[in-house]
């Protein structure tokens, strides 16, 4: 394995913004155990460690049965977050208790997991889905402030994307606690069409009262989780062809333990600024099309603009005309902070339009402490002014992180539909320099350029960040530097942490596998499809969420039942030496679990450099914010 050296400036940038960066709001959580057996009749258990924790913290692990509580450490547990119990009787049910050490004295202790007798594999959490529906993408939240997470997910009936004619059934957006208990349901109605284009779902804690809102595009007759209706419930806005492109539009903050629609502002911007019913030949003047092909393109985030507290994004457009717009929730109202419009005649505005892709991504770009929006091609200040605009053009995947360790700061790993010399790029976050990219060919008349891209940390022996795409033309895995290093690649999907080491696995449809690097070949460590699950969005493949839900560092994944009456989240139990903070205590990572669910989903990536021969993170610089009581 080749060892190399992080360059100073970058670890020298990094605490100078420690230092000098106020302390980001991010939320409470709970000390997260969790217990699951594995396949050698042992349980497997791990916790976090919270982003705030001391240096020093120890734990020690209690296992009780029958009323009888026994220390399974010897030592307190100094340098990892996870323990295998040899000696448990899976059969019986166990409880697990996690307790810290702080300078030799055992303090707090956790709430207990309960394993029961026989349990499965993974944890389950029945639905209750409409008749008709599919459980699709999920966000989650702690909506009553309790250090657990609750799942928000969107249950889909009949969608179209778009650039397809016909109708579609209502949005529905539900809220289960980690029991299965249903907290409420949200209906947004018909004047909101199905899609992966058109409801993007922000969960977040929006206000600093330690609970989680939901914020989501409304028209009228959506429904509340109270059963109120927003608008006027009489208005039906669907044209002929099942396209919504009349009626008023709604921006909508939700509280997260009720469902209550707490604010209802206009969505900015509107399709038409002067009137609600615009013809087409106006939708064409100001989008491009006058079938909402190219306006009902929506994006969704959260992001740090002050490095203190979060604020909304919402987004219309990326094909022609580019709209961002940025939104505080204070005092329970949702209030305007910023506007950007493409076409709003702002000097060197118009160069943004049609450089976003089918995704964004929220990071602290230029080392301010603040988060950019990374849109596509593109990228967009905290202040909501142009940073820098690549040019390239519209693509679908995006992924940015430190992905070459010896440069400073973040790279960015974007792929455009196109075919040209930059059908896959890999640019400097901060100024948008291009520093290499690789041209895609067309084969035969159909095609629209890469697909998609990806871009993980998969192979030890080459510092930073493997590339990838699928077809176009451009074969083969590539470093960080752009040299070409496997003719093979793997799926190009999702990534995950699942077992061991630092490296990412590759999540793909129902499966979780390992890059054999030597082989140029993936070995499977865990195909949920065996425990009845399936995967969501078509040829897309993915979960409902992938995230570190609870446990160790490492992440969960999610996914529904073939039969849409559950979710099962599996939990790895493979042991690691490695002890790190929860990924959810990373802002940027964080930020990523928000929008996973915006259109073509993406895997969620830290802000640091994650490798063997890298040192571990240090704390995030945050301020945990308790629960409002």
């Amino acid at each position: 394995m080749k060892h190399f050296s992080i360059p100073i400036l970058s670890i020298l940038l990094h605490l100078l913004t420690l230092t000098t960066s106020a302390q980001r709001h991010m939320e409470y959580l709970d000390r997260g155990v969790v217990a699951i057996p594995n396949d050698k009749g042992q349980v497997f258990i791990s916790w976090r460690l919270l982003g705030n924790d001391p240096e020093d913290i120890a734990f020690n692990l209690y296992r009780t049965v029958n009323n009888k509580t026994t220390l399974l450490n010897k030592t307190p547990l100094r340098t990892v977050t996870n323990f295998t119990d040899a000696t448990a009787n899976t059969k019986e049910v166990n409880l697990y208790t996690v307790k810290t050490v702080l300078h030799n004295k055992e303090t707090a202790g956790s709430k207990p997991y309960t394993l029961k007798a026989n349990a499965p594999v993974y944890l389950s959490i029945p639905l209750q889905t409409p008749e008709g529906y599919t459980p699709n993408d999920a966000s989650v939240g702690d909506v009553d402030g309790d250090g657990v997470y609750e799942i928000i997910l969107h249950q889909v009936g009949l969608g179209k994307d778009n650039s397809h004619a016909g109708f579609t059934t209502a949005p529905v957006i539900q809220c289960y606690k980690m029991d299965g208990s249903l907290l409420w349901t949200i209906n947004l109605g018909k004047n909101i069409r199905e899609g992966a284009h058109y409801t993007q779902f922000m969960v977040y804690d929006f206000d600093g009262d330690g609970k989680a809102e939901l914020a989501m595009k409304t028209a009228d007759g959506s429904i509340d989780g109270k059963g109120r209706v927003i608008g006027d419930s009489t208005k039906d806005w669907r044209n002929s062809e099942g396209y919504i492109l009349a009626g008023p539009e709604y921006l909508t903050m939700f509280d997260g333990l009720t469902g209550e629609a707490l604010s209802t502002v206009n969505f900015n911007p509107p399709r038409h600024p002067d009137t609600i019913t615009p013809t087409v030949q106006q939708l064409k003047d100001l989008w491009g099309d006058g079938r909402g092909n190219r306006m009902d393109r929506f994006l969704g985030g959260v992001a740090y603009l002050d490095g203190r507290t979060p604020s909304l994004i919402m987004s219309r457009g990326y094909y022609t005309r580019t709209t961002l717009a940025a939104w505080n929730f204070v005092n329970k109202q949702l209030q305007p902070v910023w506007f950007f419009d493409s076409e709003d005649g702002t000097p060197g505005n118009k160069a943004y339009g049609g450089q976003g892709n089918h995704s964004l991504t929220i990071a602290d770009v230029d080392g301010d402490g603040k988060d950019e929006i990374v849109y596509g091609a593109m990228t967009i200040d905290d202040n909501g002014k142009g940073l820098y605009t690549t040019g390239l053009g519209h693509g679908d995947a995006l992924h940015v992180t430190d992905h070459d360790p010896e440069r400073p700061g973040l790279e960015v790993f974007d792929i455009q539909e196109r075919f040209d010399d930059a059908g896959a790029s890999f640019r400097d976050a901060r100024t948008g320099e291009v520093i290499w990219k690789k041209a895609s060919v067309k084969a035969g008349e159909d095609g629209e350029g890469p697909g998609r891209g990806l871009a993980l940390n998969i192979d030890p022996r080459y510092p930073g960040s493997e590339c990838w795409v699928a077809g176009a033309g451009i074969y083969g895995l590539f470093d960080a530097k752009g040299n070409k290093i496997a003719n093979r690649t793997p799926p190009c999907n999702m990534g995950i942490y699942w077992d061991g080491d630092l490296l990412s696995e590759i999540l793909n449809s129902t499966q979780v596998s390992k890059w054999d690097y030597n082989n140029e070949r993936i070995i499977p460590l865990l195909n949920t499809r065996q425990y009845n699950c399936a995967h969501n969005n078509g040829t897309k493949s993915t979960p409902a969420l992938v995230a570190d839900l609870f446990g160790d560092w490492r992440e969960e994944v999610i996914y529904r039942t073939a039969d849409n009456k559950e979710l099962r989240i599996f939990t790895t139990s493979i042991p690691t030496k490695h002890r790190i903070y929860t990924l959810m205590h990373n802002p940027q990572y964080r930020l990523s679990i928000a929008w996973q669910n915006v259109a073509y989903n993406q895997p969620p990536h830290v802000d640091y450099y994650l490798d063997e021969a890298a040192p571990l993170p240090k704390q995030p610089n945050i301020k945990i914010i308790h629960p409002v009581k």
